[in-house]
């Protein structure tokens, strides 16, 4: 899918970090808009960083589906089509894997492997139906291709999306469909991914421990050095209109990714790629 302007994205989490720049990107190439998140105050603030095209947003909780089928509707309804869906809105929690509690579990569930669902099933048949050219772009982390210590809920959502992502474009090609798929697998960028809690829903509130604030911290310490969001809505323009299906952010991880696949074929343990803290 070469030609961007005058098509139609959506993008959830869009009130900040990936989301935004992928919003201002998209924006950048002549797409009408519909941007969805949680945080009221946030989509408004990227809303008005966009001129000349028509925008819409949409407060949205991804990890409810009648409120992903409302997003869908208004933009069917009132964009006349979707050409890019990108379900993006994620959140973050660390901590010993056997530490996290059901609400924790439930959160993370709900948001980065719920959200991704729900967006599948509410988006891609219409998208089908129009029998255009589009692409649905899943921003599944490289926690999704290796797991580390401190961060297994995290993972195990992750790790589910990236199965989505896969079994989606596998489906799609086997009924020629022309739409693509790309899993997006950033590491390290300046967002507010670490300050999740801020949107957790009231009913999976739990108390944090000092293993979670351990956690935040070794994860604030890599989004400090980590890449700019744009530099990753770039990636992710650039894997659209070059239909790539994985889209790693930084150098290095295709050669963790082999030493990751050795290491599990002599059965051993995988270390994480190079480079990157161990928390």
């Amino acid at each position: 899918m070469r030609e961007l302007s005058g098509r139609v994205a959506v993008v959830t989490g869009a009130a900040s970090g990936i989301g935004r720049a992928l919003a201002v990107r998209f924006a950048a190439e002549g797409m009408s808009l519909m941007l969805a998140d949680v945080d009221p105050r946030g989509l408004s603030q990227t809303a008005a960083m966009i001129s000349g095209v028509k925008v819409l947003t949409q407060i949205t909780d991804v990890s409810d589906a009648p409120a992903v089928q409302h997003l869908a509707n208004r933009a069917f309804g009132e964009l006349g089509a979707v050409h890019v869906l990108c379900n993006n809105a994620g959140v973050f929690q660390g901590g010993r894997i056997w530490t996290r509690t059901e609400e924790d579990v439930a959160w993370l569930l709900g948001v980065n492997l719920w959200g991704v669902l729900h967006g599948i099933r509410e988006f891609v048949p219409r998208m089908i139906e129009q029998g255009t050219e589009g692409h649905i772009v899943n921003t599944v982390s490289v926690a999704g291709l290796f797991a580390g210590a401190n961060t297994g809920g995290h993972a195990v959502t992750k790790y589910a999306a990236l199965a989505a992502s896969q079994s989606l474009a596998l489906d799609l090609a086997q009924i020629g469909s022309k739409l693509r798929v790309t899993a997006l697998c950033p590491g390290g960028v300046r967002t507010g991914i670490s300050r999740s809690e801020r949107v957790r829903p009231a009913d999976l509130v739990v108390a944090r421990t000092r293993d979670d604030l351990t956690s935040q911290e070794w994860l604030d310490g890599m989004l400090e050095k980590g890449m700019e969001p744009a530099e990753v809505a770039d990636a992710t323009v650039d894997a659209i209109r070059q239909e790539h299906f994985l889209v790693l952010t930084h150098p290095g991880y295709d050669d963790s990714l082999r030493e990751q696949t050795t290491a599990l074929l002599a059965g051993l343990l995988p270390e994480p790629p190079d480079g990157e803290p161990r928390p």
